[in-house]
């Protein structure tokens, strides 16, 4: 059963096995272990970069393909659940409408693009998507009247998903048991789904396929695989999990606006925790994305009491204001690429393996 649902892809690693087995229980259980609004919204921001993070992993870390679009699929999902839930009401229907329609649109989008952008080379292909993000960035801003424009748009969801919404009489645990806590669920199951059916894509046939393009297109397009073909449908089934992730960061946030979901400044986020939990490992989205989240929500806070800890040494205390919070997130950033070059997921895999064949040699 395991074997299936990870699609024959285990972590290989032991310690990367416990961490991504304390990674899903803390999400599981996070509304009860980490009681507040502030640690809800970070472990729900981590389920919907984990899902963002994969998608584009498919894209970059297996198909071996850079593009700064990934996020306009992303805002589209957001927009397609925001606008349909303005227009139709708070209704299941509007929702799965929003869904539809947005899955439909990131299909046409990615289709066309990659048609039209993946014949030319690396980085004429990422200059192009760059461009067509843009574009679109503008778009939502200047078409207030289906977005919002810059104010966006701010909707109610179905009456089981609100957070008046109280369907135990009695807080569990100390947790109030209504809408808000059922939305955390539906997220919860939406990610783990979507991370397992991306597992399920890199490791068949056609996604060994993406890995040789990824290695040597030349060699795969010699034996036989139109290139073309696969790294458009890598493509499309990137951007349609990522319009899923759009459709999460909505369903939580009951607003969305161009800022929110389509600034250039999550796609870098994006590309830093590919970066920090290793590239072409799915896992990997999962350690990064709890790894980065975290820091950026909870750094200044440790900096914080580093400066008050620190008051009686002016410069030191200077240096941990918490207004320098990007400088220190930087800081890391740069110690985990140079100790963790392969990513986090990379190098524990790497270890694993040379333990394993040094236990061999020994033995021999």
């Amino acid at each position: 059963m395991l074997n299936r649902l990870l699609s024959n892809d285990y972590p290989r690693s032991r310690i990367l096995t416990v961490l991504l087995l304390a990674v899903l229980l803390g999400l599981a259980f996070a509304p009860f272990l980490f009681p507040g609004v502030k640690a809800l919204n970070v472990a729900a921001k981590v389920l919907i970069f984990v899902v963002l993070v994969a998608s584009f992993d498919l894209l970059l870390g297996y198909t071996g393909v850079v593009s700064f679009a990934h996020t306009m699929f992303f805002g589209i999902g957001a927009y397609g659940i925001a606008i349909a839930t303005t227009r139709m009401g708070p209704t299941w229907a509007a929702l799965a409408t929003g869904l539809a329609g947005a899955l439909l649109l990131s299909l046409l989008l990615s289709l066309a693009v990659g048609l039209f952008s993946l014949r030319v080379r690396a980085i004429f292909f990422a200059m192009i998507t760059l461009a067509v993000a843009a574009a679109f960035q503008t778009l939502a801003s200047q078409l207030s009247e289906f977005t919002g424009g810059e104010d966006g748009l701010t909707f109610k969801l179905p009456e089981l998903l609100r957070p008046s919404f109280e369907w135990g009489d009695e807080p569990f645990l100390g947790v109030d048991l209504d809408g808000r806590l059922l939305s955390y669920y539906l997220l919860f199951v939406m990610a783990v789904v979507l991370v397992l059916a991306l597992l399920r894509i890199v490791n068949s046939p056609f996604g060994r396929v993406l890995q040789a393009i990824r290695e040597n297109e030349f060699r795969a397009e010699a034996i036989g695989y139109r290139v073309v073909v696969y790294r458009t449908l890598s493509s499309v089934l990137s951007a349609l999990f990522a319009c899923m992730a759009g459709a999460m960061l909505a369903l939580w946030l009951r607003y969305n606006g161009p800022d929110t979901s389509l600034s250039f400044e999550i796609m870098m986020d994006v590309l830093l925790i590919v970066v920090i939990g290793g590239m072409g490992t799915i896992y990997g989205s999962a350690i990064g994305a709890v790894l980065f989240v975290l820091a950026q929500s909870y750094l200044q806070d440790l900096l914080r009491l580093g400066s008050e800890a620190t008051t009686s040494l002016p410069m030191l205390s200077a240096l941990l204001s918490p207004n320098r919070w990007l400088l220190w997130l930087g800081v890391l950033f740069v110690l985990s690429v140079y100790y963790f070059p392969t990513g986090v997921v990379g190098r524990l895999r790497q270890r694993a393996l040379r333990n394993t064949a040094g236990t061999a040699r020994s033995s021999s």
